[in-house]
C-alpha cells in the first residue's frame, strides 16, 4: 500500500494541477456559464426597464436647450441684476441678437420659446413674433455701408479667408464668433458658406468690433465713426414690447444652466422668482393635491379589493375543486375582456340615468330627483378600478389560502376555540402574506392607472398619472412629466420601504 500521508507538497488533481487551483477554475467556469444563461434576461431588463428609468431621471433635470440656443446671451446675463427692475443693457441685446438670428436660421427659437413658456406663460408668443421680425431689423444698414465702402465685403470667399486668419479672428472677436456660428449652422444644414450671402448680424458684429477700436490689418480700412449706432434693444422692443419686461430676462437667466431644479419645483407647486423659489398662487397649485389624491384613492381601492377579495378567495379555497374552478373562471373573465370595454360599461352603469341609479330608485333607496352621483368623480374611479383590479387581489389570496393546512383550524376548535376565534387567531395570520402580495400589486397598479380615471373620473377623480400622460402627449413638457414620474417613483419606493419595515417583505407570498 502507498502511504499518502507521507506525500509532501500541495494536493494535486487528476490532471496534475494543484487541487485548489483546479477548484477555482471550475468555480469560475460555473459562474461564467451562469452569467451567460442570464445574460439575455439581464440585457432585456437593462434595455427595457433600467435605461428608461435612468432616461426619465435625466430628463427631469436636463435643461440644455437654453445654454445651447443662447450661449452668448447666457454669458452676458451673468452681469445683469435680476432685482434692477429693468431689462438688460444694450450689450446683452447685441449678444441676444446674434443668438436669436442663429436660432431663427435653425428654427430653434420656437422650441426655446415653448420650453420657457412652461416657466412663464406667454413667452412662447414673444419668441415666435420676434422670429418673424428679426430678419427685418434695421441692421441691413451696416451691410449696405460696408458693401458701399468696399465691394470685397460682399464676397463670401474673402470672408472665409479673413476668418481663417488667427490674427483677424483675435482682432475681431465678436465678428469671428458670429461668423463661426453662422458657418456651423450652414454646415449642419448641408449648405456651403462660400455660396451664401453674409448675414446682417455678422456685419453688425463687425461694426461693433470696429467701433470698439479694432484695426485688423488685412481688411479694407473702413471708418465707422460717423455711422449711426442702431440700438438692438430698441429693435427688439419695437418687435415686441415684452422684451422690455425684466421678468422675461429673469426667466431666461434662471434657466440658463445645463441642469435645473425647475421641473421638480413645478412638480410641487413652486415657481422661480428673482428671490428664489416661491409657492404658486392658490389657483395654480394642482400637483401636490393630485399626489395626495392619488395616494388616498389608491389606498381606498386597495382596501376595497381586500374587503371584496378576501371572502371570495376564502370561498374558492374551501370549495370542491370542480366548483372552485367554475367560479375561478368568473374571476379570470375580466382578464379576457378589453379594459376599454370594461371601463365603458361602467360609464353606462354608473351614470345618473344608468342601471344602478334606476335600480336604487326602483327599490326606493333614493328618490328619482335625488339620484346618486356615481360617475365623473372620485366615486366612479374607485368603483371602476376596484372591479378592474379585484382579480389581482383574489389570485394571490387564493394561492396562499390553498396552502393553509385545514388541520390548524380543526386543532384550534378541538381545543375549545369558537369559529371566529379559530379564524382570527389561526387562519387569518396565515393568510396575511397573501394580503400583502395582493395589496402591493393592487396599490402599485392603481397609482399608475390613467385610462380608467380619465374616462370615469371627471375632474375630481383623475390621478397624477393623467397629468403625466398629458404632459407627454399634449403639452410636450417632457421634463415636467419626468419630474412628476420621478417623484411618484420615490413615493412608491418610500412606501415599499415602510411596508418592509412594518410588515416585512419576506411575508409576501404568491403561494407555495
Amino acid at each position: 500500500m502507498t502511504d499518502t500521508t507521507s506525500q509532501s507538497g500541495p494536493m494535486l488533481a487528476a490532471d496534475g494541477t494543484p487541487l485548489k487551483k483546479s477548484l477555482h477554475r471550475a468555480q469560475r467556469r460555473q459562474k461564467v456559464r451562469a452569467l451567460m444563461l442570464i445574460a439575455p434576461l439581464l440585457f432585456f431588463i437593462l434595455v427595457t426597464f433600467i435605461a428608461p428609468i435612468f432616461d426619465m431621471l435625466l430628463r427631469s433635470v436636463e435643461n440644455d436647450i437654453v445654454p445651447d440656443t443662447l450661449p452668448r446671451t447666457v454669458v452676458a446675463l451673468q452681469e445683469w441684476d435680476n432685482a434692477s427692475g429693468e431689462a438688460p443693457d444694450e450689450e446683452t441685446f447685441r449678444a441676444f441678437y446674434t443668438d436669436f438670428a442663429l436660432a431663427e436660421e435653425q428654427k430653434a427659437h420656437t422650441r426655446l420659446g415653448s420650453r420657457l413658456n412652461f416657466e412663464m406663460s406667454g413667452i412662447s408668443s414673444v419668441f415666435r413674433s420676434t422670429g418673424r421680425d428679426v430678419g427685418k431689423f434695421d441692421t441691413d444698414y451696416y451691410t449696405d455701408q460696408f458693401v458701399d465702402a468696399d465691394e470685397v465685403y460682399e464676397d463670401p470667399v474673402q470672408w472665409s479667408e479673413w476668418m481663417a486668419d488667427d490674427g483677424v479672428a483675435s482682432a475681431l472677436p465678436q465678428t469671428a464668433d458670429a461668423y463661426a456660428g453662422w458657418v456651423k449652422v450652414l454646415n449642419e444644414e448641408g449648405d456651403d458658406p462660400l455660396d451664401e450671402d453674409i448675414p446682417d448680424f455678422v456685419y453688425t458684429a463687425l461694426y461693433h468690433d470696429l467701433a470698439a477700436g479694432a484695426n485688423p490689418p488685412v481688411l479694407p480700412s473702413v471708418d465707422v465713426s460717423g455711422w449711426d449706432d442702431i440700438s438692438l434693444k430698441e429693435q427688439f422692443i419695437e418687435s415686441n414690447e415684452d422684451w422690455a419686461n425684466p421678468d422675461i430676462w429673469a426667466t431666461i437667466k434662471a434657466f440658463a444652466g445645463p441642469y435645473t431644479a425647475g421641473y421638480f419645483a413645478n412638480s410641487i407647486d413652486l415657481q422661480s422668482t428673482p428671490e428664489g423659489f416661491a409657492q404658486r398662487d392658490e389657483d395654480e397649485r394642482i400637483y401636490i393635491k393630485l399626489f395626495i389624491r392619488t395616494m388616498v384613492m389608491s389606498l381606498a381601492i386597495t382596501g376595497m379589493c381586500i374587503l371584496l377579495g378576501y371572502p371570495i378567495a376564502y370561498l374558492l379555497s374551501h370549495l370542491p375543486a370542480r366548483k372552485a374552478n367554475l367560479l375561478m373562471i368568473l374571476v379570470l373573465l375580466p382578464f379576457w375582456t378589453s379594459l376599454l370595454v370594461r371601463t365603458s360599461a361602467w360609464k353606462v352603469l354608473l351614470q345618473n340615468q344608468g342601471v344602478i341609479n334606476d335600480i336604487l330608485v326602483w327599490i326606493g333607496i333614493v328618490s328619482d330627483d335625488n339620484r346618486l352621483a356615481l360617475i365623473n368623480n372620485a366615486n366612479g374611479t374607485i368603483i371602476a378600478m376596484t372591479h378592474i383590479l379585484l382579480p389581482f387581489m383574489i389570485l394571490p389570496l387564493f394561492s396562499v389560502m390553498k396552502t393553509i393546512n385545514p388541520s390548524y383550524v380543526r386543532a384550534a376548535k378541538s381545543m375549545g376555540a369558537n369559529d371566529w376565534t379559530a379564524f382570527w387567531r389561526v387562519y387569518f395570520p396565515n393568510s396575511v402574506p397573501g394580503i400583502g402580495a395582493g395589496s402591493i400589486l393592487v396599490f402599485i397598479l392603481s397609482i399608475g392607472y390613467y385610462i380608467t380615471p380619465e374616462l370615469v373620473g371627471g375632474v375630481d377623480g383623475v390621478f397624477i398619472s393623467n397629468r403625466i400622460a398629458y404632459h407627454i402627449s399634449s403639452s410636450l413638457n417632457w421634463g415636467l412629466a419626468a419630474a412628476l414620474g420621478s417623484i411618484l417613483l420615490v413615493l412608491v419606493l418610500g412606501l415599499y420601504y415602510v411596508y418592509d419595515r412594518v410588515v416585512g417583505i419576506d411575508n409576501v407570498k404568491l403561494g407555495g
